[in-house]
């Protein structure tokens, strides 16, 4: 294996990557998990140079980092996955530049081959509709009302998991229709919504207050009070799901997924949908656009007297 060196800045590597974390959590106020996820890159790539007795920053290279992505390619890892450790030392060059401990780009020559996206999987309108007015399918208990209204807000607002489970009951206004969530970042941002899920809203308040002691100022909780914790959604969603869809997967995210595709099959203003769902790029929304394509090429291909020619 090739050795590279460069002659500039000595800072340990393992301490650079430290500052890194500070400041992705400090300045950049990232999630745990994000701030997690860069940092086991970073690391990895450190533990990688320390077997090739490379220590310093001083001494890192573009080749350093082609020679790591190859060895990663080399070892079967998935092109996704691949792609997602380049990019974070893509983060980490940055840093290092910003910080004057790195003089150069070790990416200048460097081109990352593009990884296509995954399409988002979704629920069809048609089951989430059989799910809403089936009878009997949600419990006349506390619990049942619950989970009802945990289905009926992903897909009415598209929010995520962690901020459903962050609802507080201040920020719930049923007279305005609206409610508040705290999105990544702590980025704060407002969603309206109809008719029906305001009905549930109350409906739930009221089953609440008669049955718990909340001990929490969640809007959300369990039957003993306490908030809601990210497995007990994952598994209410997953039930009722699987009960009336065949979808790849059955989570909270996919109920994101939903909320975004069916508003633009309805024709919502693409712009709208990010806001909507807290985007802070268009091209992260922008990924629905293709369910929708894909959707239409079938119809066409379907329905068309000269498409099949």
């Amino acid at each position: 294996m090739r050795i590279f060196f460069c002659k500039f800045a000595n800072v340990e590597i393992n301490q650079s990557i430290e500052q890194f974390v500070e400041y992705l959590s400090s300045e950049r106020r990232m999630s745990p998990h994000t701030v997690k996820a860069y940092s086991d890159d970073v690391r990895a790539f450190a533990q990688y140079c320390a077997e090739e007795a490379v220590h310093d920053t001083g001494e890192l290279s573009a080749l350093a980092v082609r020679d790591w992505e190859m060895c990663l390619i080399d070892n079967d890892m998935q092109p996704r996955s691949v792609a997602r450790k380049i990019a974070s030392l893509r983060a980490w060059n940055r840093f290092l530049r910003k910080q004057k401990i790195l003089d150069k780009d070790l990416f200048i020559k460097i081109s990352t081959s593009k990884v296509r996206k995954k399409l988002p999987v979704f629920v069809r309108e048609n089951e989430m509709e059989n799910l809403l007015v089936t009878e009997n399918v949600f419990p006349d208990t506390f619990e049942g009302i619950r989970d009802r209204l945990i289905i009926e807000m992903l897909y009415a607002t598209g929010m995520r998991r962690a901020e459903l489970i962050g609802l507080k009951d201040s920020w719930v206004d049923t007279a305005g229709r609206v409610l508040k969530v705290l999105g990544k970042r702590n980025k704060e941002r407002m969603i309206p919504f109809g008719e029906e899920l305001c009905a549930e809203i109350e409906k739930y308040i009221s089953a609440r207050d008669a049955e718990t002691h909340n001990k929490t100022d969640s809007f959300f909780v369990t039957k003993k009070g306490s908030a809601l914790y990210p497995m007990l959604v994952e598994r209410v969603v997953k039930h009722y799901l699987s009960l009336f869809s065949d979808a790849d997967k059955q989570s909270p995210h996919v109920m994101r997924h939903t909320f975004a595709t069916h508003l633009l099959d309805h024709g919502a203003d693409i712009n709208a949908i990010k806001e909507l769902l807290g985007h802070a790029n268009l091209s992260a929304t922008q990924i629905y656009t293709h369910n929708t394509i894909d959707r239409l090429k079938k119809t066409y291909k379907t329905a068309h007297p000269r498409a099949k020619e």
